[in-house]
């Protein structure tokens, strides 16, 4: 990498944002159709997602140029430090919404309707034989939802997926180190295994995802429960997609010969959002799976 430059690098104006606008725009209302049943709608959400991986490749790559062409200096680097501090704490709140849903279910809702406290005349003139128990097998209004068989263990795969994404956080941790003294192999090999590790936890989520859809009967459309399960597992699965692909663009780059000990900004990013998706995990398997 290049030395980085004196002045604070101002980019010319990019197209970059007005087309990954219109790409997520695309994505939505293409989301939005197929949902509501609208024939177009896969082939529009195809198309935003197209755009949206265009996006990804271009811009990202416009900034990985600049940043091997020694134009950022250590202000810059701060302020992408911030930004990413500031998306992380984003994703912190995003998943709260979910975990509070969680808990005003299980811990208010419930045995409001089971009869405490003032859910006493709610239990005994609307639903007398509702059993205020978590998981909710059955609902208040049982015709209104699908009823599911069981729920799934947490000593299984969920344990498994636990040991997993603890196992990568420990060895992006190694890469870094590897990094920092200027062992490329120990960079490389560490990231290679990290890859493999969040790929794998996906492909276990996806067996687990077909296993409740098919044998147990678990869909978003049991009830409360299978609501919120999906919501949380659903959207944390997604995050460790996004954060392999991630690592393994880096991966890539470490194999190019990109970073020095100096210079690693994109490495030590994914790596904070990496973390980040291990300790939301562990929140998933205390409180969704364990408890």
């Amino acid at each position: 990498m290049a030395e980085a430059h004196l002045d604070y690098y101002v980019p010319e104006p990019s197209k970059w944002p007005i087309i990954t606008t219109i790409a997520i725009f695309t994505l939505f209302v293409g989301g939005a159709t197929t949902l509501n049943g609208v024939p177009t709608g896969p082939a529009i959400m195809g198309y935003g997602g197209l755009l949206f991986l265009i996006v990804l490749f271009g811009w990202f790559g416009t900034v990985i140029n600049e940043s091997e062409a020694g134009l950022y200096n250590d202000q810059v680097d701060v302020s992408f430090r911030m930004g990413m501090q500031w998306f992380i704490f984003s994703e912190v709140m995003f998943f709260a919404a979910f975990f509070g849903a969680l808990y005003y279910a299980r811990i208010l809702s419930i045995p409001w309707l089971g009869g405490a406290g003032s859910g006493a005349a709610t239990n005994e003139f609307l639903w007398p034989e509702f059993a205020a128990a978590w998981p909710l097998f059955e609902t208040p209004s049982a015709y209104a939802f699908t009823q599911f068989k069981e729920t799934i263990g947490a000593w299984g795969i969920p344990f498994y997926n636990t040991v997993i994404l603890l196992s990568s956080g420990a060895t992006v941790t190694w890469a870094h180190w590897g990094l920092k003294k200027g062992s490329r192999l120990q960079l490389v090999l560490g990231l290679g295994l990290t890859v493999a590790l969040g790929f794998f936890f996906v492909y276990l989520q996806a067996g687990e995802y077909g296993h409740a859809y098919h044998e147990l009967g678990l869909t978003l459309n049991s009830g409360i429960y299978g609501a919120t399960f999906f919501m949380l597992t659903g959207f944390h699965g997604f995050h460790v997609t996004m954060g392999a692909t991630m690592l393994l663009v880096i991966f890539v780059r470490a194999i190019r010969g990109h970073f020095t000990p100096k210079y690693h900004f994109a490495f030590e990013a994914v790596a904070w959002y990496w973390h980040f998706v291990d300790v939301v995990w562990l929140g998933l398997f205390t409180f969704v799976y364990w408890i």
